[in-house]
């Protein structure tokens, strides 16, 4: 999909606030109420907005310690394909990425404490058939963390 100048905008303006008002955003915007939901169900129905969430404070809510663990596995393709249904399983597990170079993934993993991420790779990640080797390491502090997407105009 092209992506236009007034898509960037709302695309721009809904990744910050996805509550704003679509009045003000449509003033903003220069242009009427109408167009705007049309713009908005289009780039819904595309996929380009794939939904609307809260964001939480993982440490306000319990989740201070941050961890990257990489893992290697056995090379075989149904060892892979168990691993990835087991990591969709682990509630701990915010993000997971097959991988180039040494590691076959990288998974993000959260917990009230360092206990916790060490219970995670003791008793969970390990036990996953294939899992031939991990590394990980622990979160100190965040520098930076964004979920905005940089959406520019599309090329022609």
């Amino acid at each position: 999909m092209k992506l236009d100048k007034t898509d960037v905008n709302i695309l721009r303006t809904l990744q910050r606030d996805a509550h704003a008002k679509a009045s003000e955003l449509a003033e903003t915007l220069a242009i009427s109420p109408s167009p705007l939901y049309r713009r908005i169900r289009m780039l819904e129905e595309a996929g380009v907005i794939r939904q609307y969430m809260t964001l939480l404070d993982p440490e306000k809510v319990g989740f201070p310690i941050s961890a990257y663990v990489s893992v290697a596995l056995e090379k075989n393709a149904d060892k892979m394909a168990a691993f990835e249904r087991a990591i969709l399983s682990c509630e701990e597990v915010m993000e997971c990425y097959l991988m180039t170079g040494t590691y076959d993934y990288v998974v993000r993993v959260v917990a009230s404490d360092i206990p916790g991420i060490e219970r995670f790779v003791m008793t969970r990640l390990t036990k996953i058939d294939g899992v031939r080797d991990v590394n990980t390491s622990i979160t100190l502090r965040r520098v930076q963390y964004k979920t905005e997407l940089p959406v520019r105009i599309s090329e022609a």
